[in-house]
């Protein structure tokens, strides 16, 4: 007779404020530091594209946590669409939503190299420095999240607290040091309500990509039934209000028409603290670019280990380290990453660069709309408040991909298209098939 050993099972490694900090961690990039600028033209009606966009974001994060309860599994958007319609829809969703992921990290390591320049000068006219010091943090934080979910976790939580703690600075320092004429006038811009509430809404809604990272890792996180739906929603909410009390506090601190005109926000209100206020700006950038980069790696290795568990990739994909992460999945994003990195460095493929930007800004969108109508299409007959959350999230996910643009729309349609012979090259050939929960062998 055969004897069977189990394995026993190892814990969980991310609990609620790991997932918590994935959340707010990825949102909160470098584009906070320029956001207060982009928003003076608009005065204070630029608010209300805040609460539209604060509002869809909770709205969508409510669904994704709905969704969250009865999907437990890794792959966050990705296992809602595959357990909703299909193999296929699924599949085309995570792999436009990889491809943003991927392509999204030599951008951050751009942003982060041009924060350094602060300190050193010299690195802005030098782009093989550049390259070399963006090469050196991307493959330095993807050796975090090759030692696996409790390590990346543990640094992603340190950095998303680090990078809190100096905008949290500029808020109170707005509250005790901020002035009511600094203030901008309600609608400089002369436009219609209307008018002004679409356009800042654009602009805002940016400001929210991400607010499903804590979902995607669901399989390595303790109690994700209750953990993950917990931490999207107080994460996405957290945010919201960091963002919104950042630009006010910041208006209420640099004057209307030196704000609109600054390249540094923040820095221009940190004055306020002397001579050490723009330096500890530039740092608390740094580790906000760092921490959102180190998100952004992690989650990049969790979404093709997910697909192969459902054999709709190579099952290499599924293959874990001694230390439980995904290393071929985590080693192809980075040679993926670099490779746009140097490229990006490259005089005469920075077009290329762009255009890959430009085709993956609509799979960061399609994901949440296509959560939110599998939650309207499974809550509308059994539970409607629930589905009503789930149809005014869809609303405003599409509101979001249309306002992207036509030329958004048209190059991640052309996206999703490459992702068909990659699906149907892709998934593994062997007979039987695997149970959506089973477990990475």
């Amino acid at each position: 007779m055969e004897t069977q050993t189990t394995e026993v099972a190892k814990p969980k490694a991310i609990g609620f404020w790991g997932c918590w900090s994935l959340t707010v961690g990825v949102m909160i990039g470098s584009g906070i530091f320029m956001l207060p600028a982009v928003m003076a033209p608009y005065g204070l009606m630029g608010f209300a594209g805040w609460a539209l966009t604060a509002g869809g974001s909770i709205l969508l994060a409510l669904t994704l946590g709905r969704l969250a309860v009865r999907t437990t599994r890794t792959g966050g958007p990705y296992a809602y669409a595959h357990d909703a319609f299909g193999d296929l829809p699924g599949f085309l969703v995570v792999w436009g939503y990889w491809a943003s992921y991927w392509i999204s990290i030599p951008a951050v390591a751009i942003a982060f190299v041009g924060y350094v320049t602060v300190f050193v000068p010299a690195l802005g006219q030098a782009p093989v420095a550049q390259a070399a010091v963006a090469l050196a943090l991307i493959w330095g934080l993807g050796l975090v999240s090759l030692r696996g979910a409790s390590d990346a976790s543990l640094v992603q939580l340190i950095m998303t607290v680090l990078k809190i703690l100096p905008i949290l600075l500029i808020i109170g320092l707005g509250a005790v040091a901020g002035e009511m004429a600094n203030l901008p006038a309600v609608n400089p811009s002369g436009g219609t309500f209307l008018g002004v509430l679409a356009t800042t809404a654009l602009l805002t809604m940016w400001a929210f990509a991400g607010l499903e990272s804590g979902t995607i890792p669901a399989g390595e996180v303790r109690d994700p039934a209750r953990t993950v739906p917990r931490a999207t929603v107080i994460g996405t909410i957290t945010v919201a209000i960091i963002y919104i009390g950042s630009t006010a506090a910041v208006m209420a601190l640099v004057p209307a028409d030196q704000l609109a005109a600054s390249t540094s926000p923040f820095a221009d209100a940190a004055r306020h603290l002397g001579p050490w206020g723009g330096p500890l700006v530039a740092i608390g950038a740094l580790v906000s670019t760092a921490g959102a980069l180190n998100g952004i790696i992690f989650l990049s290795g969790q979404l093709p280990m997910a697909v192969a568990i459902d054999r709709l990739a190579p099952k290499f994909f599924a293959a874990k380290n001694g230390r439980g992460a995904p290393k071929y999945s985590l080693l192809i994003s980075l040679i993926l990453g670099s490779i746009l990195l140097i490229a990006n460095y490259s005089r005469g493929l920075v077009g290329a660069f762009t255009f890959l930007l430009m085709m993956s800004t609509m799979t960061l969108l399609a994901p949440l709309l296509v959560s939110a109508v599998a939650e309207l299409r499974h809550s509308w007959k059994s539970a409607r408040s629930w589905a009503i959350i789930a149809l005014l999230a869809s609303l405003y996910s599409c509101f979001a991909i249309f306002g992207s643009g036509l030329e958004v729309l048209f190059w991640g349609m052309v996206l999703m298209v490459i992702g068909l012979p990659v699906y149907y090259l892709g998934r593994q050939r062997e007979p039987g098939k695997v149970s959506p929960s089973a477990p990475a062998q």
